[in-house]
């Protein structure tokens, strides 16, 4: 089901996002949003902190760690030429 609210752009081109939508999608203050811009209007995607991505890949963890290893060998070998 489709949510509709609406915000008011003030004199210094801001807007409050309204509380049942702050709630939902858990914004709070310092909370960073991406203005995706298409055809049909703009859309707001939240983005995220690190915070809550921390931890998010746990089952490819030993390929992830293996492949920071390689770049690391590959950056030392590229130094030492």
């Amino acid at each position: 089901m489709e949510m509709a609210e609406s915000a008011t752009v003030t004199s210094k081109s801001m807007i409050n996002i309204p509380a049942k939508i702050r709630h939902k999608y858990g914004l709070k203050e310092g909370a960073r949003i991406i203005f995706l811009e298409s055809e049909d209007g703009i859309t707001l995607i939240p983005v995220p902190s690190i915070s809550v991505l921390f931890g998010i890949d746990k089952e490819r963890k030993d390929i992830l760690l293996e492949a920071v290893r390689e770049l690391k060998e590959e950056h030392r070998r590229e130094a030492r030429e």
